[in-house]
């Protein structure tokens, strides 16, 4: 998925220091042209721009479908990053350069390392009647970030933990383990609870924790986590506690090493310097949108019926890094 909006803004994300459980807010993002979906944004924040190595969660729906084309996100570009798909309903079509053509329906996972250059695009399908879930992104350390860009797809079984349900998507957790690769120490799973349950999951205790709820309410440390609120756990306990409210709960959790290196993000790309974004800025307008090299750094897209997404314009100002917080606020 692409970020598309119009004016984005430069994030220079690097390790927070440990602090009691946070709860951020999303805020709303529209996501394509005239028939745009709406998604709820809760990282990156300003006060909180990492959560291990996940950098980007942008949760949608659920979408009744009126139209088939209710997700439609042309060709647009990536780098430095792995792009990770989850649904609870619909499906959706991504094509990327690298000649991947994959459908994902719920229970499935679509991973995407975008490495040194990749470009995909995203439409719901005509067979879905709905269209719910989640998109993440995993920024890539910097010993791995110019790795060649490849597609993977998975369908993780489904197991019990007490009265939870879980479906580990990246990682491991609880026995399960993931088929898709991984950069850096990683957790991403859906958890499913009753009414009033509760579980209690062991977990590596260098890893930052978010959960982040998509239906019901939770408790995680003490603390309520409302619908579409993301719960922040930071590294230090070596068990994670969830506590669903009075419905059924449904959330995703995700976990992580802290990353310990800044990464500079803006629109679609993850680099490391001002002058590193504005290089690959260029490139895609030069080689995609201006057609100069259309099987250059960023290659093509084949079956996608439209032009390729030209870039933001960037800002007047280089794009610098923000100041890390040392009490857990962030500068203005």
């Amino acid at each position: 998925m692409s970020n598309l909006e119009a004016d984005p803004a430069e994030l220079v994300c690097g390790r927070d220091p440990a602090v009691a459980i946070e709860v951020l807010e999303p805020r709303e993002v529209p996501l394509g042209g005239p028939r745009a979906i709406t998604v709820r944004r809760t990282l990156p924040q300003k006060h909180r721009s990492l959560i291990g190595a996940w950098c980007f969660a942008d949760h949608y729906g659920p979408h009744p479908l009126d139209h088939a084309a209710v997700m439609d996100v042309p060709p647009h570009p990536h780098t430095g990053l792995q792009t990770v798909s989850w649904l609870f309903e619909g499906e959706i079509e991504h094509r990327d350069s690298v000649g991947s053509l994959a459908t994902i329906v719920p229970g499935q996972v679509n991973l995407m390392t975008a490495g040194a250059g990749i470009q995909h695009s995203e439409v719901s399908t005509a067979r879905a009647t709905g269209l719910h879930g989640v998109q993440l992104w995993v920024a890539l350390p910097d010993a791995d970030r110019h790795h060649a860009p490849f597609f993977e797809h998975d369908s993780p079984a489904p197991a019990t933990v007490g009265a939870a349900t879980l479906r580990v998507f990246v990682g491991s957790l609880a026995g399960s383990r993931s088929t898709v690769t991984t950069f850096s120490p990683l957790l991403g799973a859906q958890l499913d609870l009753p009414a009033g349950a509760s579980v209690t999951l062991d977990v590596d205790p260098a890893f930052e924790h978010g959960l982040l709820v998509d239906a019901g309410t939770a408790a995680l440390g003490g603390i309520t986590i409302a619908r579409h609120q993301l719960g922040f756990a930071p590294s230090g306990a070596d068990t994670v506690t969830v506590t669903a409210g009075a419905e059924p709960l449904r959330a995703i959790l995700l976990g992580g090493a802290p990353l310990n290196e800044p990464i500079l993000m803006w629109w679609n790309f993850v680099g490391r310097t001002h002058d590193e974004v504005v290089a690959f800025r260029e490139q895609w307008q030069r080689e995609v949108i201006d057609g100069t090299d259309p099987d250059g750094l960023f290659g093509r897209v084949d079956g996608y019926p439209g032009p390729a997404l030209p870039a933001p314009e960037l800002p007047n100002v280089r794009l610098r890094p923000r100041d890390l917080p040392t009490s857990g606020t962030a500068r203005p």
